[in-house]
């Protein structure tokens, strides 16, 4: 219980009484605060006792009335007048201002020191600070005991011990538990107010609307026609760390879950499939099962990346094996055949938004799970392929057979063959500032069509021609040779692969 002027008038050694505001002596005292300032009023907050002596009162009824009504003017609750040192009684103009004011008065006797009146205040403001702190912890061990019969036991005690509404919604926005009575427009009112931020509070037409984003999943939101109090807050902050404690649970089972997962991925790649069968059977796979593997590559830090691609299976849900490949360039997932294609073009459009990245992806062919790493290896050459295309997902079933054949090389062998077949021609670039490389380029891509080439160049045929006859005498072989050619093309698409490379490793490319 606060102390009230009313309390403390009522305490008879202090010798006080009301002499003006009969009416208004309910209001709860903040502090006392002995002041003798003309115009004490820009030092009070609001909820003060104010205590003088009158030492600096001007002697006119007016200036009097004045005084009385500055004070009240700053919310604080009453005027304590001394009647011992410089006035004998209360002036009549501070009582009427009192009256007039509906503002509380009090008498003070001469024998009476302020300080004795502040510590009686300070020892019951003291009181009531420890008998609210108490209250709360009393609350907060009903909250933890109510805990034990489950989440919607928890709210039920919430919305009792702050006499408002609760709601709790899951990460999905699903109702996990409403207290009874509260509106049922509530959860789509907590969904369109939910921002950003952890806490916020919302004010509007309905009233006040406390929203707290819980740590792992979830939402806890409190809906009252007045803002929270310091205690209610509180009590709501308690429940917040005891919902985020209780949700963690079924989090960490997933969490072991999907360690279990890549565990069980990278023993199927690295034995050929021989997995216990409960194992598989957990994951929804049978040791036949017909699967295929699909990789994607540059999809950023591996962590971030491997939760992305989980969720995005998840959301399809389908059974599926998930983990990082072994260079740590992307990760790798198995789905069962019938749903691969589907699943995978999902998949790989989810990951590539979520995670704002230009993702390559290759799809493997179908293998029996014995044949997962086979699969893996084909989806590996097929990202290579994507990467080359514009960061693209490519079935490895759709390689055209150059594109097959340099897929699976290394990066030394696709350098021996770059610069066997344009080394002398890169180097003469280099040195000369001339475009041969690109020159041949554009004419193997229009297979040998001058007008065609020279347009994409943006030069003249017969420019085309002095630099292909530049290019022949430097390698030494003639352009008109079919096999001339093809060593070229091979050399150029070896290039291709190896600067795709080059440039991921330096720079995220740009979302496309």
């Amino acid at each position: 219980m606060p102390m009230t002027v009313r309390r403390l008038a009522a305490t008879s050694s202090l010798g006080l009484s009301v002499v003006a505001g009969h009416g208004h002596v309910d209001l709860p005292i903040s502090w006392a605060h002995a002041i003798e300032l003309q115009d004490p009023s820009r030092w009070l907050a609001g909820g003060e006792l104010v205590m003088t002596t009158g030492l600096h009162l001007s002697r006119s009824a007016t200036k009097q009335y004045e005084y009385v009504e500055r004070i009240a003017r700053t919310g604080a609750v009453a005027l304590a007048f001394d009647t011992g040192t410089v006035h004998e009684k209360v002036p009549n103009a501070i009582i009427r201002a009192g009256d007039e004011l509906g503002f509380a008065v009090l008498s003070v006797a001469k024998e009476t020191p302020f300080i004795a009146i502040s510590r009686a205040v300070i020892d019951e403001l003291t009181a009531d600070q420890i008998r609210t702190v108490q209250a709360v912890v009393d609350a907060q061990e009903k909250l933890a005991r109510a805990l034990l019969d489950g989440v919607p036991a928890l709210i039920a005690a919430l919305g009792r011990a702050v006499h408002a509404a609760v709601c709790v919604l899951d990460r999905d926005g699903a109702v996990l538990a409403l207290t009874e009575g509260a509106s049922s427009s509530l959860p789509e009112r907590i969904r369109e107010r939910s921002g950003k931020e952890r806490s916020r509070v919302v004010v509007d037409d309905d009233g006040h609307l406390a929203i707290h984003k819980l740590a792992v999943s979830g939402t806890l939101a409190v809906a009252s026609d007045a803002a929270l109090d310091q205690s209610e807050r509180l009590l709501v902050g308690h429940a917040v760390s005891l919902l985020t404690i209780e949700l963690a649970k079924p989090l960490r089972v997933v969490d072991a879950e999907q360690r279990l997962r890549l565990a069980v991925a990278t023993m199927v790649r690295q034995t050929g499939g021989e997995v216990d069968e409960s194992l598989l059977r957990y994951f929804g796979f049978e040791s036949g099962s017909p699967v295929v593997a699909t990789a994607l590559t540059d999809v950023g830090p591996l962590l971030a990346a491997t939760d992305i691609t989980s969720a995005a299976l998840e959301e399809v849900a389908v059974p599926y094996l998930l983990a990082p490949l072994n260079d740590g360039t992307g990760v790798w997932f198995v789905v069962k055949s019938e749903v691969a294609e589907k699943v995978t073009r999902s998949v790989y459009a989810r990951v590539r938004e979520n995670s704002c990245r230009s993702i390559n992806g290759g799809i493997g062919s179908v293998r029996p799970m014995s044949g997962v790493a086979a699969s893996l290896r084909e989806a590996v050459s097929a990202a290579k392929v994507g990467q080359v295309e514009g960061h693209t997902l490519v079935p490895f079933s759709e390689l055209g057979t150059f594109s097959l054949l340099l897929s699976v090389q290394s990066n030394d062998v696709l350098q021996s063959i770059a610069a066997g077949g344009l080394g002398v021609l890169e180097g003469y670039d280099a040195e000369n500032g001339s475009r041969l490389v690109d020159s041949i380029e554009a004419f193997l891509h229009h297979n040998g069509q001058w007008e065609s080439a020279a347009t994409q160049l943006g030069v003249h045929r017969h420019t085309l021609r002095n630099r292909m006859d530049k290019a022949a005498e430097l390698i030494g072989r003639d352009l008109d040779s079919a096999h001339t050619r093809s060593e070229l093309w091979i050399a150029l698409k070896a290039r291709e692969l190896l600067q795709a490379e080059s440039n991921s490793d330096h720079a995220r490319p740009p979302l496309r």
